[in-house]
């Protein structure tokens, strides 16, 4: 067995789960990156992964693996250079044990991730914030789960991850009614609910009737709601708001829309980017800045403070006949 096989071993019982803690959503994602990378590069190399070394897992076949998931898997840059960190920590891990194979190491910490267009965010406006409420049938228990969990997605602004990770146990609904959650990087949070938020959840709990650490929001088996079916019943209920609100067709409605649709409503309503953060789960204030790049209001506003008055037009005009030719062409 050559070395790879258990410093790749060591990377996951040792490093991650016993040194860093790291999360189970870590694991997976940091698995699934190298349960691909191995598989790619015994398509290249003809080799089995158990025999691949070091040596094997080169600079250029790096390259070659996040070109193939730009180009033949479809993956965004974003998800490119998450699977990059992703192998730049096994690499990292094996450099203090295998020095020999230092300058492979070296060329493939090098590899740099890649730069990206950061498109502006959309989010839903109050009115259709509203459609996409109203879009569920209520007189069906789907309905109103449904329902239920967009008012709780559209006020707490909790990730689809959190959403599905809600417990019966985890809503307070008495005095100081909030909820609680367990967010990205284990990190727990309070958030406060709203009376309409309160009064949807009251019925909805009632409704539920689950044990404590049952789910809150529960397939008709009783089972957690995926992912997946979490985004599949937003894109459905916002097809049928569409019919009611028409700016809703122009947008791809996903969960994490509803999450900058919160993050929004609280800089519309004047609250300062650090408590969003806080409220969000964000570990870093500037990750909010671009809710302020997306807010067209909040920049004409401040156009109209610094607009000097009584300007009046001009051009440029070059002093030299030389400098015009240039100008004009």
């Amino acid at each position: 067995m050559t070395a790879l096989a258990p410093t790749l071993q060591a990377f996951f019982t040792d490093r991650l789960t016993r040194q860093k803690n790291a999360s189970p959503h870590t694991i997976t994602a940091y698995r699934d990156t190298l349960r691909l990378l191995l598989g790619f590069a015994w398509r290249r190399t003809g080799t089995p992964p158990s025999r691949l070394g070091i040596e094997d897992i080169d600079a250029p076949l790096v390259t070659a693996f996040l070109d193939h998931l730009e180009h033949e898997r479809g993956n965004s840059a974003r998800s490119r250079n998450a699977r990059l960190a992703a192998i730049h920590s096994l690499f990292t891990f094996a450099a203090l044990s295998h020095p020999e194979h230092a300058e492979t190491i070296s060329r493939v910490l090098a590899i740099p991730p890649k730069r990206f267009t950061r498109a502006v965010v959309s989010y839903l406006t109050g009115d259709e914030a509203g459609a996409l409420l109203a879009a569920p049938d209520t007189s069906r228990w789907i309905g109103r789960r449904d329902h239920a969990l967009l008012a709780v997605a559209i006020q707490t602004g909790l990730r689809v991850s959190e959403l599905t990770g809600l417990r019966c146990q985890d809503i307070s609904l008495s005095r100081g009614a909030h909820l609680s959650c367990t967010g990205k990087g284990r990190k727990q949070r309070c958030t406060p609910l709203t009376r309409q938020t309160i009064s949807i959840l009251r019925a909805w709990l009632s409704e539920r009737r689950g044990q404590p650490g049952d789910p809150l929001f529960a397939t008709s088996r009783g089972r957690p709601l995926s992912r997946d079916a979490v985004a599949l019943l937003i894109t459905r209920h916002a097809a049928t708001a569409s019919q009611s609100c028409p700016s809703l067709q122009a947008k791809t409605i996903t969960p994490h829309t509803l999450r900058h649709t919160t993050a929004m409503r609280l800089l519309h309503a004047g609250v300062d980017t650090s408590v969003i953060a806080l409220w969000l789960g964000h570990e870093q204030t500037e990750t909010v800045q671009i809710y302020l790049h997306a807010d067209l209001s909040l920049k004409e506003r401040a156009l109209a403070r610094t607009t000097p008055a009584g300007t009046a037009p001009g051009r440029y005009r070059p002093p030299d006949d030389l400098l015009a030719f240039l100008e004009e062409l």
